[in-house]
């Protein structure tokens, strides 16, 4: 997918880091550097970090890491071309008509301009003779024509294939409405037809404003109850989350409220509720909490009131205790969902239900006061022993010692018995973290996964004097033309390398530059990650075209004696410490 380095250098240019992440992080300078909370996995320690001066990033933890259009491509799930053409929109670029290989990004497009068409074609349905039974659906659910149209609900007609036939003949391929979950190839016939029929749909649009998918819901009992678009090239269930794109702009106060389902989260924008979102008919991921992480430093949790919808609660708690966002737990009462709450009672009734809503901590305690009978002896030790390992999960020690006194003064015990038992039950926990903590590294260290470069583990010599080797090269690419001659990307071991060598070497002969930005398109997002991790290593020690020779000798020695076949079981402190003996022998 080659670009112009020509159009890169303006992107780069154009593209601040800071301005470029900032949506999506929030970030803190720290000297030359800005940090922040990794987006790309949980944690609660800063260790993202953004180089300004190199427009690039990395991850300390996850190893995530390299331009702007890297980062961009990992945060919104687009493959390169999309993932340059979004930044390129986004600072007044204008993409190069030709130079680059656009089948993928073409694809996506056609699979959202599809959806988008057959977002209008349910729409006009809907409002159409074909469509009334849908919208007496809609209208007896009390959704108004107002909040149809605000969220561009419809209907798809019963019978084939009424949607693929009109998509068929405004242009698009059988294969492209396939790809798009919108049409199904007939087993029995050589035919298509619809994947959703005779259903009320809900259409899902991501926070750019695209179309990525939609939700059938049948109108009677019937069936499967739902069906809902399968994963695409630009739409994956477990990273969306419905009415984001509405409500990450109504969360002035970042806080945003979670429902279970569309319809909730659809009547609470009705009643006047619009930080309001939903999953996607699964239970809370880790990615849609990152993704709600970017908008919220608290969500409110607004699930059903049956017992899966308090299993989901549950787990959502956990998911973002990773994140560092508050939560807070709504007990629905009198209704199973806020959508009966509201139709019930009004929107002042849940809005006292937000008003009295109960913080994470506190609704565990609650929950586990509900197991046991408290008037008696037995149940109040069972409850308080609960309510003690709830304690030992809480971070804030002040939280803690709020809680110890609130039970302490409850059921006439000591408060400092109370913390005591918190304090032995935490510092248990902390012994079994640390014991499965080194029983994953004991269990690494036997086998360590490495799907960037997996011929590492089996020759760590090889592919240690190869890194160091490019390390340097990324930061002294001058050093290139005195070593060139000595060895080829044929010589390395390990094929990641030896393929990172190469794109480095021809880009060298060519004159071109290798700075970060020009290499994005050569290489995978993952496999990004680990060349800028090679550009920090070769940043942090002054290299030498001595130290490249030596390199360049190991990884010889290692290709005649074989390496291929045999292991290196040098640690990396001792492939430091043998280095360096190499330059000391060959100074004296």
């Amino acid at each position: 997918m080659a670009l112009s380095d020509d159009f890169l250098y303006r992107l780069r240019d154009a593209a601040d880091a800071e301005q470029v992440v900032s949506p999506y992080v929030r970030l803190k300078r720290r000297g030359k550097t800005l940090v922040g909370l990794c987006p790309f996995h949980s944690e609660k320690t800063p260790s993202f970090t953004v180089y300004p001066e190199s427009n690039s990033f990395y991850c300390f933890g996850c190893g995530a890491g390299g331009s702007m259009i890297n980062f961009i491509q990992r945060i919104e799930n687009l493959d390169y071309i999309d993932a340059v053409r979004t930044l390129a929109d986004r600072f007044g670029l204008q993409m190069p008509e030709d130079g680059f290989d656009d089948t993928l990004s073409e694809r996506r497009k056609r699979i959202l301009s599809a959806n988008r068409d057959a977002a209008r074609f349910f729409y006009d349905t809907l409002f159409s003779e074909n469509g009334k039974a849908g919208l007496d659906y809609w209208l007896k659910r009390g959704i108004t024509v107002q909040t149809i149209k605000h969220f561009g609900l419809g209907y798809a007609p019963g019978g084939g294939s009424a949607l693929t036939d009109y998509l068929h003949k405004k242009g698009y391929t059988f294969t492209e409405l396939v790809d798009a979950n919108l049409s199904r190839k007939s087993t029995r016939s050589n035919g298509y037809y619809d994947n959703f029929r005779n259903r009320v749909i809900t259409p899902i649009i991501d926070v750019r404003g695209n179309v990525v998918a939609f939700g059938g819901r049948v109108l009677d009992d019937s069936k499967p109850k739902y069906v809902n678009t399968s994963d695409t090239l630009v739409f994956k269930k477990g990273q969306g989350v419905f009415a984001l794109n509405f409500a990450k702009n109504a969360a002035t106060d970042r806080k945003l409220i979670i429902t279970e389902g569309y319809m909730d989260a659809i009547s609470l924008h009705q009643a006047g509720f619009t930080n309001t979102i939903a999953g996607l008919g699964t239970a809370l991921t880790s990615e849609q909490a990152r993704l709600i992480s970017r908008y919220a430093d608290e969500v409110i949790l607004s699930y059903d009131s049956d017992e899966a919808g308090q299993a989901a609660t549950k787990k959502a708690i956990s998911i973002f205790s990773q994140t560092g966002v508050k939560v807070k737990i709504l007990k629905i009462t009198g209704g199973k969902d806020p959508d009966e709450i509201i139709k019930e009672y009004g929107k002042e009734r849940f809005k006292s239900i937000i008003d009295s809503g109960a913080n994470d901590t506190e609704y565990r305690i609650l929950t586990e006061r509900e197991k046991y009978d408290v008037s008696t002896d037995d149940g109040k030790l069972e409850f308080l022993r609960a309510a003690v390992k709830v304690l030992a999960t809480v971070d804030d020690g002040i939280e803690r010692e709020i809680y110890a006194s609130r039970l302490a003064d409850e059921f006439s015990v000591s408060k400092d018995a109370v913390l005591t038992q918190v304090n032995d039950t935490i510092k248990s926990n902390n012994k079994k973290r640390e014991y499965e903590r080194n029983r994953k590294i004991t269990q690494e260290s036997i086998s360590p996964r490495d799907t960037v470069n997996p011929e590492r583990r089996d020759h760590l010599k090889a592919a240690r004097a190869e890194e160091r080797l490019i390390s340097i090269l990324l930061n002294n690419p001058d050093f290139y033309r005195k070593i060139s001659d000595k060895i080829s990307p044929k010589d390395f071991i390990t094929e990641f390398n030896g393929r990172v060598y190469s794109v480095i070497s021809s880009r060298l002969e060519e004159g071109k530059s290798i700075e970060i930005d020009f290499l994005s398109g050569s290489f995978s997002p993952d496999e990004m990650g680990r060349v800028s991790k090679f550009i920090i290593d070769g940043s942090r020690t002054v290299g030498s075209v001595g130290e490249c020779e030596d390199c360049i000798k190991v990884i010889l020695e290692e290709k005649n004696n074989g390496a291929k076949v045999r292991p290196s079981s040098l640690s990396d402190d001792e492939w430091a410490k043998k280095m360096n003996e190499l330059k000391m022998k060959k100074n004296t």
